[in-house]
């Protein structure tokens, strides 16, 4: 167990390295100017040069790549990420603020897009090519084709504008004192968001769920508990769930990343202030610090969700710790 937790350390100090060099070399190579897209094109205009060499220097626009990688390696190492030039603040005080708004938008989504798709598969499995899976998978297509950005915009058009069941943005009231918000305002303006990031994760977890529980209802364990008289939906349930349990879960912390992805367009739509839309913000700035960071916490978010997935398959299949113990001793 320690050899693999060693292992497992040093893949992810080395996905870590290689994400901050290549977020690093393409923000850098960005056309984006740094200094006209903080300061303003009118203020960059009637700015002199005097001052705009001085706010180059500030913003690292003449030092050369490598040495501002390898100065900003070298504080990393020690904990500092840096300045946030869009934030003027220290890129891990802005990654900590906007992140509690985007883990609850996230986590809330991951939940409900993995047990709606897991059912639904498991529903078009069973009714295999009659209404109710036509049905899905028309509705599972229909939502794979769709742009996660267009649906936010319907969905904040039909529930916030026509019907004003939800608020138009942000997480929360708008002129109310943080001091004063209340959970059941934090939740009325995850609702939406939330809902929006959920649907369009079904897609995937249901449409490769349903495959998996076709094979598993044509296995000969499951069509000898039918002709002993059980039921499909018995069946499934107690024989093959735990086949079906297996694939879902490495879908369902796969998704970690397309959840994330997903949140950036929905946070910018909804106005929401989580990660995402610091890193549209830190993007069009040429915020190098704040989007390497962000794109650092992403990849540690996904590896971290494989590394799960993979102790989880030991606990749900013991075939899988038995073939481990076998390999150790070989």
């Amino acid at each position: 167990m320690a050899a693999r937790v060693a292992q497992q350390l040093v893949k992810f100090i080395v996905l870590i390295f290689a994400v901050s060099v290549v977020a690093f070399f393409l923000v850098s190579i960005s056309p984006i100017d740094p200094v006209q897209a903080n300061v303003g094109q009118v203020a960059y205009l009637n700015m002199s040069e005097a001052k705009r060499a001085q706010l180059a220097e500030y913003w690292g626009v003449g030092t050369p790549l490598w040495e501002r990688y390898g100065h900003w390696l070298g504080s990393a190492l020690q904990g500092d990420l840096g300045l946030s030039l869009r934030y003027n603040a220290p890129v891990t005080d802005v990654i900590a603020v906007r992140f509690a708004n985007s883990a609850a938008l996230m986590l809330v989504a991951w939940v409900i897009s993995g047990v709606l798709g897991f059912a639904l598969g498991i529903v078009a499995a069973a009714f295999k090519d009659r209404w109710p899976d036509r049905l899905i998978k028309g509705y599972c297509f229909l939502l794979a084709s769709t742009p996660t950005f267009w649906l936010a915009l319907v969905f904040l058009i039909v529930f916030a504008v026509w019907l004003g069941w939800f608020p138009l943005g942000f997480s929360v009231p708008i002129g109310v004192a943080p001091g004063d918000v209340t959970l059941l305002d934090s939740l009325h303006h995850l609702a939406l968001p939330a809902l929006t990031l959920s649907v369009v994760g079904v897609a995937n977890i249901a449409l490769h769920t349903r495959e998996k529980a076709i094979d598993v209802l044509q296995s000969d364990a499951l069509r000898f508990a039918r002709a002993r008289g059980q039921s499909t939906a018995g069946a499934l349930l107690h024989h093959g769930l735990r086949n079906l349990a297996l694939p879902a879960l490495t879908l369902q912390f796969a998704s970690i990343s397309e959840i994330f992805g997903g949140s950036v367009l929905v946070e910018q739509v909804f106005s929401y202030p989580g990660l995402g839309q610091a890193a549209v913000t830190a993007g069009l700035g040429g915020d190098v610090a704040l989007l390497v960071g962000i794109t650092i916490l992403s990849a540690a978010f996904v590896f971290g969700g494989n590394l799960l997935a993979n102790v989880l398959y030991g606990v749900i299949d013991p075939r899988i710790r038995r073939a481990e113990r076998k390999e150790n001793h070989a």
